[in-house]
């Protein structure tokens, strides 16, 4: 080292510290890098991409060859630097060495290049890993031998090292991505993405139109009472049963209603002739298992039944999709048929509408983990079944019944306020 000029061993110094730059770069932009974009990017054939993903599918390499490199020119750095400062300073100048090296590799070595790298991790991780890549190859004996000893010693302590896989995200973790996402996925889209998320918490239950609001048809009747019910019909499939909505016989589509008014005799055996088989739900299912069940029978409606086979009501797949994009109305409490809203503020409110409707439509949280309606959520909450007309609050709601038949709660008002939650 006599033999070596001072601005020589300066001018190597300075490349040291370049290096053990790119080292701290490359470190905190390959594992600051998002590995969603990054995949995305190589699936479209990005070479650097590609290049970085097969260096971060392995990171006990990937953080072996980088910290070998950093530091090789640390340690060769400090050596320098050591040099420069007894011929410039002395014995005197070691301890002044050091603490001038220490600064400048935290400063220029350290804490910039990573800030800077994970401020913007792409454009440090592509540049770099035409680098690191070569430098792996070359140095992957030593690598082997570094990660084979690491491993030894992860094993003592009951520890193993594993591949990486930063691809795997839980329900909730994904849920926080889509929040987090902010202004890169308009928020009505964020809603649906959440929404589609949460089809495994609702079953056909919450939403299903209950057994006593099913409209269908009685085979039973006059033929002449059955083709009225047709020509007036704003529904585009019928269930068709027997005396009682639990002998349901089959689903009618209004699709085939002229063919139907187009044969020569209309009787139910012609009628019956465009009768599809009906396609049943067993209770409890959740949306995303049935959107599911849909798409594979080919079927857009479908008979909800329990445990015994008694039927509980119908679910169809538009009432799936508005779970997903909501009601396709921009009003839902004024066309609503089961909440009409009043001029004191409050809202006059059917007994059997579902308190999934309910808040979804006010805005409201009543709980919806109980019953699931009006009218059970109130007796339960009583507890016995009212006589007569009361008053009573409802979780943060003031509820006052207005018309009782058949053992239910038939209209209730109902009105926000703010006193303590407690029956009365």
């Amino acid at each position: 080292m006599n033999e070596i000029s001072l601005p020589l061993l300066s001018g190597i110094l300075f490349c040291l510290v370049i290096l053990s730059a790119f080292f701290s770069s490359s470190e905190t932009g390959m594992m600051s890098i998002n590995r969603y974009r990054l995949r995305s990017n190589a699936k479209k054939g990005h070479s650097s991409a590609k290049r970085v993903e097969a260096l971060i599918n392995k990171p006990d390499r990937l953080i072996g060859v980088i910290l070998i490199g950093n530091n090789f020119v640390n340690i060769f750095a400090s050596s320098i630097a050591t040099i420069i400062a007894i011929r410039v300073w002395g014995d005197a100048g070691i301890a002044l060495a050091s603490g001038l090296l220490t600064i400048v590799i935290l400063v220029f070595a350290e804490v910039t290049p990573k800030t800077l790298a994970a401020q913007h991790p792409e454009r440090i991780a592509y540049p770099a890993s035409l680098i690191l890549k070569p430098l792996l190859f070359i140095l992957y004996p030593l690598v082997w031998f570094v990660n084979g000893i690491s491993n030894g010693l992860l094993k003592l302590v009951r520890a193993t090292a594993r591949d990486h896989n930063a691809d795997s995200l839980n329900t909730d973790e994904l849920r926080t991505v889509v929040h987090e996402a902010g202004s890169l996925i308009p928020s009505k889209h964020q809603d649906m993405l959440l929404s589609i998320l949460d089809l495994e918490k609702v079953t056909v239950d919450d939403i299903m139109i209950p057994r006593n609001e099913m409209i269908g048809i009685d085979i039973n009747e006059d033929i002449d009472d059955i083709t009225s019910q047709l020509q007036s019909s704003q529904h585009t499939r019928l269930p068709v049963y027997k005396k009682e909505v639990n002998n349901i016989v089959g689903i009618f589509h209004m699709r085939n209603i002229s063919r139907f008014f187009h044969e020569e005799e209309l009787n139910k055996a012609a009628f019956m002739q465009y009768t599809r088989e009906a396609h049943f739900v067993p209770s409890g299912i959740s949306l995303n298992k049935q959107l599911i069940n849909f798409q594979q029978v080919k079927r857009r409606l479908g008979i909800v039944v329990d445990e015994y086979g008694d039927v509980l009501g119908l679910v169809t797949l538009e009432d799936i999709l508005e779970e997903i994009v909501g009601e396709f109305t921009s009003d839902m409490a004024a066309t609503s048929k089961d909440i009409h809203p009043q001029k004191d503020g409050s809202f006059l409110i059917d007994g059997t509408a579902t308190i999934r409707d309910i808040n979804r439509i006010l805005d409201w949280k009543l709980p919806a983990n109980g019953p699931k309606t009006l009218n059970g959520l109130i007796i339960k909450q009583l507890e016995f079944i009212p006589e007569y007309n009361i008053c009573m609050d409802l979780f943060g709601y003031k509820v006052e019944t207005l018309h009782l038949k058949d053992n239910m709660i038939k209209t209730a008002r109902v009105q926000e306020h703010v006193r303590d939650t407690k029956t009365s």
